[in-house]
């Protein structure tokens, strides 16, 4: 399956306690951080409620 890079380009601080939970459950601790997750629909979603928060590339 595809998989795709996520990087955490803006910091947690005052976000939504969700929106940090989301992060954390990507496995995003800090900023700058990269992680690389397969490329599903679940993810996606995740991804999509911290769009703001981060920068995706395909891997």
């Amino acid at each position: 399956m595809a998989q795709i890079k996520i990087k955490q380009i803006k910091s947690r601080i005052n976000c939504p306690a969700v929106q940090k939970r989301t992060l954390d459950a990507l496995g995003l601790k800090k900023m700058n951080h990269t992680v690389v997750k397969e490329d599903c629909p679940s993810i996606r979603g995740m991804v999509q409620k911290v769009h703001h928060l981060v920068e995706v590339t395909n891997a």
